[in-house]
C-alpha cells in the first residue's frame, strides 16, 4: 500500500500517476485532499466547475446530471476517475482500491510520502488555486 500526502501536489498530474499505479494493481491512499492544488486562473477554474455542477440535460431541464462532486476529496476522486476506464472491470476494480481522505487518519500519520516532481512551486507561473478554496466556493460543508 502507497500513501501519498496531496500537499502542494498539482491535480492532474497526481491523478495520472495515481491512475498508472492503480491500474498497475497498487493499492493507493491519498491524505490531505484538500492541499492539492488545481493549476490556472481562478476566475477560469471556478468557472469550469460551476459550469459542470449546473449542467442539465436540454430535453429535461428537471433531470439532474452528471453529478460532480463539492468536496475536496471528491473531487480528487472524480478527477482520478476520468484517468481509468471505469466502465469496464479492470477500471472498476482499479478504482476501488483508491482511498482518499480530507486531512491525515490517525493510522496514516509519519507513513505518506509527497512527489517532488509535481509540486506546484515548480510551475513558472505560481498561478493555482487550493482544493479547499474551489470546495468553499461551491458550497461545500467540511
Amino acid at each position: 500500500m502507497k500513501v501519498i500526502d496531496a500537499t502542494d501536489l498539482i491535480l492532474g498530474r497526481l491523478a495520472s500517476l495515481v491512475a498508472k499505479e492503480l491500474l498497475n494493481g497498487e493499492e493507493i491512499v491519498i491524505v490531505n485532499a484538500e492541499e492539492c492544488a488545481i493549476t490556472g486562473s481562478k476566475e477560469s477554474i471556478l468557472q469550469k466547475y460551476r459550469e459542470r455542477r449546473e449542467r442539465k440535460s436540454i430535453v429535461n431541464p428537471r433531470r439532474h446530471g452528471p453529478h460532480y462532486p463539492r468536496r475536496p476529496d471528491g473531487i480528487l476522486r472524480r478527477a482520478i476517475r476520468g484517468m481509468l476506464p471505469y466502465k469496464k472491470d479492470k477500471g472498476r476494480r482499479a478504482f476501488k482500491r483508491l482511498r482518499v481522505y480530507v486531512g491525515t487518519p490517525k493510522e496514516f500519520e509519519g507513513k505518506a510520502e509527497s512527489i517532488e516532481e509535481i509540486k506546484v512551486f515548480k510551475l513558472e507561473i505560481p498561478k493555482y488555486m487550493k482544493l479547499k478554496e474551489l470546495s468553499k466556493l461551491l458550497g461545500a460543508k467540511f
